[in-house]
């Protein structure tokens, strides 16, 4: 379920964007500008290193909002955001989105709530990147994403590629292969094609 609503967001001055695949919301080190929230699509937001090496910060889908941080503090995109299908954006002014947040209080409330669970995941992440083997790793990204999207007591298809989980794991895909192969043959993942089940 979305944060803003659009017939709400449209009395603060937010309207639709649309983009296409690949196209860029923002660039790290860009001022933040504007609230946004995925109406349609799919958003990743990623780091680089100097050597061309992406980190995936999250992964966001329809209804979800993503970039808050810097609307709320004097510092800049720490990420960038990439549309990875086309997508339909709710874009809110900056000012407009802060005049919002004081006049709904439960909205703000439930946008208080979406970052700390954020910070969680981050925390988790942090903490299976410095302390943990690659499979255990591998596990706990596949079941978070699976305690946030999927149905409980139901398979998950998991929508990443092979690819985006090492630069969400913060792994060589070749290991995240390996470990899939070896996760399968323990039972603990299926495999349906190239795609992933839990």
């Amino acid at each position: 379920m979305s944060l803003v609503s659009i017939s709400l967001a449209k009395r603060y001055d937010g309207h639709l964007v649309k983009y296409k695949k690949n196209d860029s919301v923002f660039t790290e080190g860009a001022e933040a500008n504007f609230f946004y929230q995925i109406e349609e699509g799919t958003v990743k937001m990623v780091t680089s290193s100097e050597e061309g090496q992406e980190f995936i910060q999250g992964i966001f889908k329809d209804g979800e909002s993503f970039g808050e941080p810097p609307l709320f503090s004097q510092f800049q995109y720490p990420a960038s955001a990439y549309c990875l299908v086309p997508s339909f954006i709710l874009r809110i002014p900056k000012d407009k989105f802060l005049e919002l947040l004081k006049e709904n209080f439960e909205i703000h409330l439930k946008l208080d709530q979406i970052l700390c669970q954020r910070l969680r995941y981050k925390n988790m992440i942090l903490s299976e990147v410095s302390f943990h083997d690659p499979e255990h790793r591998l596990d706990t990204l596949l079941k978070h994403l699976k305690d946030s999207f999927g149905k409980k007591g139901e398979p998950f298809e998991i929508p990443l590629t092979r690819q985006n989980i090492a630069d969400m794991t913060g792994m060589r895909v070749e290991t995240v292969i390996r470990c899939v192969k070896r996760m399968e043959a323990n039972g603990k993942l299926k495999l349906r094609g190239r795609k992933i089940l839990i």
